[in-house]
């Protein structure tokens, strides 16, 4: 498992709250326009509006997300679910191989964005399947 990440309603608000209680340093994200040429989401502004921060645990990856306005599913599960985890992120090897064994294990993608060395992500549909929650996996652009 590489990281969890946390819908907020205000990002700059979790954060503070984190830091008091002793979490952090937290970086922001960085831009996520370098996904634009291959991406699949429900809204690609939206997406594109996304605010992130992420700080390193011990032995994991705590991520916090701030969705603007818009029909991003970030956006939808903190209006109908209030604050709270959104995805479960796991880090692969070869993300499109990874891909193709998840849809022949009954996952369906639904969003998904990948840079030119093919690094990037896949969310899966798992929230309603079973899983309580919605699934990642990711791969680390490679050098």
């Amino acid at each position: 498992m590489h990281h969890v990440c946390i819908v907020v309603e205000d990002l700059d608000k979790a954060v503070a709250y984190y830091e008091s209680v002793g979490v952090g340093p937290w970086t922001d994200f960085p831009s996520l326009e370098a996904f634009r040429g291959d991406l699949s989401v429900p809204d690609v502004d939206a997406f594109m509006g996304l605010r992130f921060r992420w700080c390193n645990l011990e032995n994991v990856q705590l991520q916090l997300c701030e969705p603007g306005l818009g029909g991003s599913p970030q956006r939808a599960f903190l209006d109908s679910h209030g604050e709270g985890v959104f995805h479960l992120g796991f880090t692969v090897n070869d993300l499109d191989s990874a891909e193709q064994d998840a849809v022949k294990l009954g996952l369906n993608p639904w969003m998904r964005g990948r840079l030119p060395d093919r690094s990037g992500f896949t969310y899966f549909d798992t929230r309603d399947k079973g899983a309580g929650i919605t699934l990642e996996i990711r791969a680390n652009r490679r050098a």
